[in-house]
């Protein structure tokens, strides 16, 4: 009996050591996710793309504008990223086309006041293959800011922000223009 003993503790020992053992092993799976086969199609990759690093806010269609996010929800935002005050009332989606040959670049404005001062930004937006327009996180902000000037306007050569200009010109009035190299528009 106490070899029948011996042997029967033996084998609980030994169950217990492997058990505890394969407990402390690691059982998660690393690696690659696994995802369907990949799709080669550049239009496809590309709305991915941008899909992942963007925000989609709007779209043509028939060459009218779509918002998707609300120009109010838009408003809040702009008011966000300004970050010192200004209180935006009014956001639009400009196009803008030198000649009809140019690719068509659309630009997300906002617009509203500070202590009684004109203010706008205007973010580029990314256009896909299917006209979708989509908001970068990496997309500069080009900032206005008038000294005398009851509105300002963007100035633009090939389709680019170059300079401001005031919409009376008065003696010591002026637009100021700031270029910031990224946005925190829809940060968490």
């Amino acid at each position: 009996m106490n070899r029948f003993l011996r042997t029967s503790a033996g084998i609980c020992l030994s169950a217990a050591l492997l058990l505890g053992g394969l407990s402390a092993c690691e059982t998660t799976k690393r690696g690659f996710p696994e995802l369907s086969s990949p799709n080669n199609n550049p239009d496809e990759l590309g709305r991915r793309q941008l899909e992942a690093t963007s925000k989609q806010v709007a779209q043509v269609v028939n060459s009218k504008v779509e918002y998707l996010t609300p120009k109010q929800e838009l408003a809040t935002r702009f008011t966000k990223q300004f970050g010192d005050g200004t209180s935006v009332n009014k956001t639009i989606i400009r196009k803008v086309q030198e000649t009809p040959k140019d690719k068509a670049v659309y630009y997300l404005v906002g617009m509203g006041l500070l202590d009684g001062r004109f203010r706008a930004m205007a973010i580029p937006l990314q256009t896909s293959s299917n006209n979708s327009l989509y908001l970068s996180s990496n997309a500069p902000r080009y900032i206005l800011n008038s000294v005398g000037c009851t509105f300002c306007y963007f100035n633009f050569e090939r389709n680019e922000i170059v300079g401001t200009s005031c919409e009376e010109n008065t003696g010591g009035s002026r637009c100021d223009l700031t270029v910031e190299n990224n946005n925190a528009f829809f940060a968490r």
